[in-house]
């Protein structure tokens, strides 16, 4: 069984009781509620359908549209906890486990996805299971605790329970991606691509109900198997036809846009949104990070392609500082605001050095890393490496562009001039949602979160976008009375130390693989 447990298997009782958990940090620090986030998380709901209906109630909280869970009786209900999230919320999984086992000391608390997969080691020490494969090893958690009568036969997301999914549905056709970009989660856990069973994807798409909108989140929906994605074609053809779904986009890669019957029969099935990851237009950058997929066609004439066969691509932006001078990266802002025939960027990021990467591994190697650096940092909004220009400088240019201070006056040039030039090729839809770019660039904030006027102000708690200096979430402070054997769960876990390098707890956490020897012989001497 691919899983680690410090916990002794439970006899079969009365109904269970389970609290499925997706984590977030958000970048303002603040207990934000980003409820018009797109798109948002789905883990849970799949993770969910692990579980036997008749014997197991099962809730799930989504931090992404809820904002932080702190409610006591919430955390006292479960009699598992399971956690998931993005990589750097591995101190979100702490706080959660310190609540639950202080409300309840018998509570069974299972983690898993990237963080736990890149920390194998370290996440042991918290959590009673740490699930290092894919989504199906729930059910061997639940089997081991509990027994095979709370296991579900048949896996199937539990989308009844996701109260956040709203007017758009979500399904799932392939697994990972047969590229290998340097940044990439996936490239450092060595995952192939995977397709499905076509029924797996027909019960999805049935279990939504009938929708006008649906998003295929694959990792990369047109993947390697050219027959696999006509043959989803096919299927979507006829769920449409049923009346299951009506319009419908995907993550995609660039390869899904080199030939030219793959747009025209996506687009005549009702395709009208792809996101891709174009990440930056510079040729030279692209073959650093291995994103060569990305080179065949000049990302403008890829973007307008798509675009002129009525389908919105939809993708984001890197601000790589550690590799790139800010007038670089100045005029490559100006040349995007200036090119209307593309879209916009719907946001801009730094690249993040997720850890197991060959991204991490090559800025460890270099000692590239700032000294300080806390993992919940490692968010694409906070510097954690050191830069070509000087660390002020980029602090302020970051700043700027997080919000296109500066820019907005070109952006809404671009956005009414891409209006004039698309608005007889795509719908009245799709233009509201290119449009909508703008807004993302230009204030986040409240276009993902309308809430956020209400919320909490900031107020004392400027953001330094330095992970060295930066103010730690409100998060780290418990919001009700702990275990002092919890006190340490509130601590943030740190990459490095005050010289840069790499802490040990690093080095002990199972990302040895990563890192070179010269380094663990400099950990062990300090």
């Amino acid at each position: 069984m691919n899983l680690r447990s410090s916990h002794q298997s439970h006899h079969a009782s009365c109904r269970k009781r389970v609290l499925i958990v997706n984590c977030f940090f958000d970048d303002s620090r603040l207990p934000a509620r980003r409820t018009t986030k797109f798109p948002q998380a789905m883990g849970p709901v799949f993770l969910a359908g692990a579980f036997n209906i008749e014997c197991c109630e099962v809730r799930l909280y989504n931090e992404v549209d809820s904002g932080p869970l702190v409610n006591e009786e919430a955390l006292e209900w479960p009699d598992m906890l399971v956690l998931t999230g993005l990589t750097n919320t591995f101190d979100r999984m702490l706080h959660l486990t310190a609540y639950a086992r202080t409300k309840n000391p018998s509570i069974i608390v299972v983690a898993g996805g990237p963080t736990i997969r890149a920390l194998p080691v370290l996440a042991q020490r918290y959590f009673d299971y740490c699930c290092l494969g894919d989504i199906e090893e729930l059910c061997e958690v639940v089997s081991d605790a509990w027994g095979q009568a709370f296991v579900a036969e048949d896996m199937l997301p539990r989308y009844d329970l996701a109260y956040w999914m709203r007017r758009m549905g979500y399904a799932e056709t392939t697994r990972y991606c047969n590229f290998r970009c340097s940044f990439c989660s996936l490239t450092g856990e060595g995952r192939s691509y995977q397709t499905y069973p076509l029924e797996y994807m027909r019960k999805q798409v049935l279990a939504l109900g009938k929708r006008k909108h649906v998003l295929f989140i694959d990792n990369n929906f047109y993947g390697s198997d050219r027959a696999h994605f006509l043959a989803r074609m096919d299927l979507i053809a006829e769920l449409r036809e049923a009346g299951y779904l009506e319009n419908w986009g995907a993550l995609v890669t660039s390869d899904f846009f080199h030939k030219d019957d793959t747009l025209t029969l996506a687009r005549r099935l009702g395709c009208e949104l792809v996101f891709c990851g174009v990440e930056s237009f510079d040729t030279e950058w692209l073959m650093g990070a291995h994103k060569t997929q990305n080179t065949n066609v000049p990302q403008v004439k890829l973007i307008s392609k798509s675009l002129e066969a009525g389908i919105v691509l939809v993708y984001g932006l890197m601000l790589d500082l550690a590799h790139r001078t800010i007038a670089d990266l100045r005029r490559e802002i100006e040349f995007i605001t200036g090119t209307p025939e593309i879209t916009l960027p719907s946001f801009v990021t730094l690249p993040v050095p997720l850890l197991g990467t060959p991204l991490f591994a090559e800025f460890a190697a270099k000692d590239a890393f700032l000294p300080g650096i806390k993992l919940r940092d490692m968010d694409g909004s906070t510097l954690v490496l050191k830069t070509v220009d000087p660390l002020n400088e980029a602090v302020a240019f970051l700043r700027e562009m997080l919000s296109l201070r500066g820019y907005r006056g070109r952006v809404i040039k671009h956005s009414c001039q891409f209006l004039k030039m698309y608005r007889s090729r795509l719908t009245k839809m799709q233009l509201m949602f290119s449009l909508t770019n703008a807004a993302l660039l230009c204030a986040y904030s409240l276009a993902t979160s309308p809430t956020q006027l209400a919320a909490p102000s900031a107020k004392g708690r400027r953001r330094t976008h330095v992970s060295t200096t930066e103010v730690l979430d409100g998060v780290y402070t418990p919001a009700f009375r702990v275990d002092s054997r919890y006190e340490h769960f509130f601590k943030p876990t740190m990459v490095t130390d005050e010289a840069g390098k790499l802490t040990k707890e690093m080095i002990d956490s199972g990302l040895l693989k990563n890192v070179t020897l010269q380094q663990q012989s400099q950990v062990a001497l300090a």
